[in-house]
């Protein structure tokens, strides 16, 4: 018997900056996380959102533990009290170089 989930289609997400992590599985997280910060910055948005929940704080470790990693990543911060306070990490990448 297959799992159900090997059925379906991958979700196509919008790239527009904010990415909303409530809805996925926590295995997924590492690897989305990298992979949405690499379109956002394909298609310019150097400014990113990362929605982790406040929570027990374990989804917050992780995101951040993946930013410091990253060498796109120039610098990032708790969103402030606008952007979703402690609940919300706010990303700043270092644009492609073109050749």
């Amino acid at each position: 018997m297959t799992d159900d989930l090997d059925d379906l289609d991958p979700i196509e997400l919008p790239i527009d900056g904010t990415l909303d992590l409530h809805t996925f599985n926590p295995r997924e997280i590492k690897g989305l996380v990298v992979d949405y910060l690499q379109e956002c910055r394909e298609r310019g948005i150097l400014q990113v959102r990362i929605v982790h929940g406040k929570g027990t704080g374990a989804l917050r470790e992780t995101v951040h533990s993946v930013l410091r990693k990253r060498p796109e990543v120039s610098s990032f911060r708790l969103a402030g009290h606008g952007g979703g306070s402690w609940g919300a990490t706010i990303v700043n990448l270092l644009p492609i170089k073109e050749d």
